[in-house]
C-alpha cells in the first residue's frame, strides 16, 4: 500500500566522539514514495543514509523496518541489507569482478539464488541501464557513468523494497549526470521507495513526494516537494535554496 509506513525514524542520534551529527531525527519513509534529503555539506545528511543501511552505527533511537527495529540485537542484518540496497558516489563495484560478476555475487552469496537465475537477472537490469553490451568488461575498463549503472543495476538485481542513493551524480562528469538522473526518474515511476541525497535540485523538485531539509545535524523542515520548493518555511531553507533556484 502507498501510504504505509516501510521506514521509520524515531529519535535518532549519531555522534563521533564529542560532535553530534544527527540530532533527534524522526522521519517516515513510505512504500512505494520517493524521499528527497536536501542541505548543505555537513548538515548529516549521507550519515543518516549510512545509518539506515547500518553502515554508520547509530547512536541512539529507533529505526524501525516494516515494524522491526533494525538497531536491536539479533536482527538480521545481511537479509536487511538485501531488502535496503544501496547506491553509492564512489561506485564500490569489485575491481577484480566484471560487470556481470559485480551484478550475480551478491544474488548468489546473499539470496542464494541459483547461478543461472542470478545471471538472467543481472542481465535484465543490465539491459535496464544500458550496460548490456558491457558484460565481460572489468571496472577499470568503464567511465563514472558506465560504472554508476552497472552500481545500480547491481542494486536492483536484489530485488530491493527501498533504494538509497547517496549523491550518485556528485563523482560524475557533467556530461554523464543526466543519464543516471533519467535512469532514477524511471526507477522513480515504478513504484520502488527510494531515498536520496542529491544536490540536484531541479531533479529532487520534479521527482520527490517527500522533501526533507536538513541543517546542522537536525531535521529543519519537511513537506511535499511544491511545499518546500515553492513554499519553504524555514528560513535556513530558502536562504539553501536562493543558492539553487531563481525563484522560490
Amino acid at each position: 500500500m502507498a501510504n504505509e509506513s516501510i521506514l521509520q525514524i524515531n529519535h535518532l542520534k549519531k555522534t563521533f566522539g564529542k560532535h553530534e551529527v544527527l540530532k533527534d531525527i524522526n522521519l517516515q519513509i513510505n512504500d512505494g514514495q520517493v524521499t528527497t534529503i536536501i542541505g548543505t555539506s555537513g548538515s548529516g545528511k549521507s550519515t543518516l543514509l549510512r545509518c539506515l543501511n547500518l553502515l554508520e552505527e547509530a547512536s541512539g533511537g529507533q529505526i524501525m523496518y516494516k515494524r522491526k527495529n533494525i538497531l536491536e540485537d539479533g536482527f538480521d542484518r545481511v537479509q536487511y541489507r538485501a531488502k535496503v540496497g544501496m547506491v553509492f558516489q564512489q561506485f564500490n563495484l569489485f575491481n577484480n569482478l566484471n560487470v556481470l560478476e559485480n551484478c550475480t555475487v551478491a544474488q548468489t552469496t546473499v539470496l542464494k539464488r541459483d547461478p543461472a537465475e542470478a545471471e538472467r537477472i543481472a542481465l535484465d537490469q543490465l539491459k535496464r541501464v544500458d550496460m548490456g553490451p558491457y558484460v565481460k568488461a572489468k571496472p577499470a575498463q568503464l567511465s563514472g557513468g558506465q560504472k554508476q549503472r552497472v552500481a545500480i543495476a547491481r542494486t536492483l538485481a536484489m530485488s530491493p523494497e527501498v533504494v538509497l542513493f547517496d549523491e550518485p551524480t556528485s563523482a560524475l562528469d557533467p556530461e554523464m549526470v543526466d543519464g543516471i538522473l533519467e535512469i532514477m526518474n524511471n526507477l522513480a515511476h515504478t513504484g520502488l521507495t527510494m531515498v536520496l541525497v542529491t544536490h540536484e535540485m531541479g531533479f529532487a523538485k520534479d521527482v520527490s513526494d517527500q522533501v526533507v531539509f536538513m541543517d546542522k545535524g537536525i531535521l529543519a523542515e519537511r513537506g511535499t516537494s511544491e511545499e518546500i520548493f515553492n513554499h519553504p518555511k524555514n528560513e535556513r531553507t530558502k536562504e539553501f535554496l536562493q543558492h539553487y533556484l531563481k525563484r522560490i
